[in-house]
């Protein structure tokens, strides 16, 4: 009887297990928690976080199952992002990943774990050109604009600010290799002067010697294509230090907080930066900065807060049009529910959406990034901002599409 009773127990609690496990979706965050964007990452997460609140409150994912975000630390870099991704598909057995941030840490990733897995990867921030041709199977997307595009905006916008003639200092990796080269390329094609074109390693402990050799080029201006927490705030501060700029053109990459809490805001005065970014303001914008605002404290003006709500909600969409956690079902999914024709869909309208797919009708998610229509490699348009420092933070004047 006893042994009876210890039996039927056992099997409840085994049932009890694999019920409670059902219940939770497991969706893997790749973000690089520590590392050169580290800074970056609070509000990043955030954005994720409550994308996953969104599912959750709306209805939950498929038969009514928890989505779970599943965070791992890329670090920002190739052989800890391949780990990181690793534990997550194999050991988390998440049904997709968002992430990674940097370039580099993205198409390692890839290359060694999403494509090979058959795993869905979003990435809402990585930028390098050589995403593009990735053999990818079409497990791998971004929903922002490739360095080829913010390449091209970055020299328009440098000569409209009058600089015709710049030194250009880029990092060593994915990110920096591609958008340098870009933005080279076009700004001469339009006119521009490049009087020096130099590639760094990060963490150096000093940039003095090439600095001095840039400056000595005669340019009007430095184009600093880096992060601010790897070389770029040094590069910056060690050029004002020395004598050697005193305006400074950066990219997303750059623009970090940690930039303004180490040289100042009356140093970057004269400074730019361009970024990808979302759209101009409508009601739903304004509806989901406001809500993320009054959920965490602030921070919806943050970089890339946006995209990472919007990827995090694409693949849940894929997930919920599939209606299956079948890995390959889910990548077949994420255009149908992202690239038109389709009823919208925007940010927070997760019961809604759950609604559109129950009655098998076409869904079309806006973001609030804006429109991910995917091309045939991954890839979307997107917006690129112009911004400039003001007082502790970074003020957006213009938006290129």
């Amino acid at each position: 009887m006893n042994k009876t009773l210890l039996m039927l127990t056992t099997a409840a609690c085994i049932t009890f297990a694999g019920s409670a496990w059902a219940e939770d979706i497991k969706v893997g965050a790749l973000m690089g928690v520590t590392g050169p964007l580290a800074n970056f990452i609070p509000p990043i997460l955030n954005g994720a976080k409550l994308a996953e609140a969104d599912v959750n409150k709306g209805g939950g994912l498929l038969d009514g199952q928890t989505m779970k975000l599943v965070v791992a630390d890329s670090q920002a870099s190739a052989q800890p992002s391949v780990d990181a991704a690793g534990k997550l598909v194999n050991i988390e057995n998440v049904v997709a990943i968002m992430g990674a941030l940097s370039s580099g840490a993205t198409i390692a990733a890839a290359n060694a774990v999403a494509i090979p897995n058959g795993v869905l990867q979003v990435s809402p921030t990585a930028t390098a050109p050589s995403m593009t041709n990735l053999e990818d199977n079409d497990y791998v997307y971004r929903i922002v604009p490739s360095d080829n595009y913010q390449g091209k905006v970055l020299a328009r916008a440098v000569l409209e600010e009058g600089f015709k003639k710049v030194a250009i200092t880029y990092v060593n990796n994915d990110y920096g290799v591609g958008i340098g080269n870009t933005f080279k390329v076009q700004y001469e094609k339009l006119g521009g002067v490049v009087t020096k074109f130099s590639k760094h390693e990060d963490k150096k402990n000093s940039y003095r010697g090439e600095l001095a050799t840039l400056a000595s080029s005669g340019a009007d201006a430095l184009v600093v294509i880096a992060y601010a927490a790897g070389s770029g705030a040094k590069i910056v501060k060690q050029s004002l230090e020395n004598g050697f700029f005193e305006k400074f053109i950066g990219t997303d990459g750059l623009r970090d907080d940690i930039l303004i809490q180490q040289i100042g805001a009356e140093a970057l005065a004269s400074s730019f930066f361009t970024s990808p970014s979302s759209p101009s303001s409508n009601a739903a914008t304004e509806a989901f900065h406001a809500r993320f605002d009054e959920t965490f404290g602030g921070g919806s003006d943050k970089p890339f807060v946006d995209q990472a709500y919007d990827a995090t909600m694409l693949i849940a969409l894929a997930i919920q049009q599939a209606g299956s956690t079948d890995r390959a079902a889910v990548k077949n999914a994420l255009r149908s529910v992202a690239n038109a024709p389709g009823e919208i869909v925007g940010p927070g309208e997760w019961a809604k959406a759950r609604e559109l797919i129950s009655a098998g009708k076409d869904i079309n998610y806006e973001g609030v990034s804006g429109a991910h229509e995917f091309d045939e490699n991954g890839d979307v348009a997107g917006y690129i901002g112009k911004y400039i420092v003001e007082g502790d933070s970074y003020k957006k004047t213009k938006i290129f599409n």
